[in-house]
């Protein structure tokens, strides 16, 4: 009977490890097919011209890339293991094809099958352990968000940066509108003063020779000086005009870059969307 039972024990290592070795090699060929999206992404992302839109995504990579270290260490100690496990079955498989003394056969198999459970109960309790850490950088990861959530934060900011731009150039434009009224309305108050200069002073400044070249000279003096304010005026103008002509040229080559925005904007959300559905198939 205990014979019996460890050729069962024997035969259920041997499956576990056939079992293992089948779930290794599929998971082998699910991160070969991943890696190769990846790298496809990767490189129609660099030809498209978009390299500043997934530097976002680089400590996802990291994080990717020290997973597969962890998977590289977990694979070749697992090989260890396995190569020692398989070692240990060529033993027993001689022993009980050399033994003839059953009572030894019997010992050795059971202290064989005793250290065999320990060093299985150790495998185990390392492979929980190296789970746990796993499970808590899968946790670390599922918190960062998504590429589509990403690109609807990125939406969402450009609308409100859009939307305070457009405040901001109406608050100019109400700012310069007051501050041209305001200049008029000093004008116009100099110019009333003027008037009623004039009309009060009029009659006096034309009875005597003095006075109306008095009045010529302050005529003179009010017409240079609007002269040189209309000047004044027509250089703001100009550098007014000047500015208007260099924004209409920045804002028709931005409206060009937003077009090449746009496209590659959706090509890359195509690809995000792509990689997406990789991704889920590949976890499943």
């Amino acid at each position: 009977m205990q014979m019996g039972g460890n050729d069962q024990e024997l035969n259920s290592t041997i499956a576990s490890i056939e079992i293992l070795n089948s779930n290794l090699d599929q998971q082998n060929q699910r991160k070969v097919s991943l890696l190769n999206e990846l790298q496809k992404l990767q490189e129609r992302i660099r030809n498209e011209g978009a390299d500043s839109k997934v530097h976002k995504f680089l400590p996802l990579l990291e994080k990717l890339k020290m997973l597969e270290r962890q998977e590289s260490k977990i694979r070749s100690d697992f090989d260890a293991k396995r190569s020692s496990l398989e070692a240990e079955v060529s033993d027993l498989e001689e022993k009980i094809a050399t033994e003839s003394d059953s009572e030894t056969l019997s010992h050795g198999l059971d202290d064989s099958v005793n250290e065999s459970l320990e060093k299985l109960n150790s495998a185990k309790k390392e492979l929980a352990a190296r789970l746990r850490a796993m499970v808590s950088v899968k946790r670390q990861l599922d918190d960062v968000p998504a590429q589509s959530e990403l690109i609807q934060y990125e939406r969402r900011f450009s609308e409100l940066n859009a939307h305070i731009q457009e405040k901001l150039q109406q608050t100019r434009k109400f700012y310069a509108t007051y501050n041209a009224l305001l200049e008029i309305k000093e004008l116009m108050l100099k110019e009333t003063s003027l008037l009623n200069s004039i009309s009060s002073q009029f009659q006096d400044a034309i009875a005597s020779t003095a006075g109306r070249m008095k009045l010529l000279e302050s005529m003179e003096g009010i017409v240079k000086g609007s002269q040189q304010k209309l000047q004044k005026v027509q250089l703001g103008l100009q550098e007014e005009q000047k500015a208007s002509d260099v924004l209409k040229e920045r804002y028709t080559a931005a409206v060009a870059e937003q077009r090449r925005c746009y496209s590659l904007l959706k090509a890359f959300q195509e690809e995000c969307a792509r990689n997406e559905r990789l991704r889920r198939q590949t976890s499943v």
